[in-house]
């Protein structure tokens, strides 16, 4: 059984500017990359909801990798996953 997926409007706003982000640093093929790697992620979560670790002592929140640099933060309950943000580790350095 496939849960549904929902995305906060943090986690839009996070995945669009680090896809331009890394459009910007590496070109489009790239950023299509991370972006197809996301929708792997979130559909294999969909369909395992708790595949990937818990983050920290929150059990109800999980953390799943898109890429070494980028985990995406997300939640599970009876029906639906999540998204609740992406987090980009190099941040500061591509935002600034």
């Amino acid at each position: 059984m496939r849960l549904n997926v929902i995305f906060s409007n943090e986690a839009v706003d996070a995945f669009d500017a680090i896809g331009e982000q890394i459009r910007i640093r590496w070109g489009d093929k790239e950023a299509n990359e991370f972006r197809k790697r996301a929708y792997k992620v979130v559909d294999i979560i969909s369909k395992f909801p708790l595949i990937f670790q818990a983050a920290n002592k929150m059990e109800n929140i999980r953390k799943a990798f898109v890429h070494k640099n980028c985990p995406m933060f997300y939640s599970v309950s009876d029906a639906r996953m999540a998204v609740l943000f992406f987090w980009e580790n190099r941040q500061d350095a591509i935002f600034h």
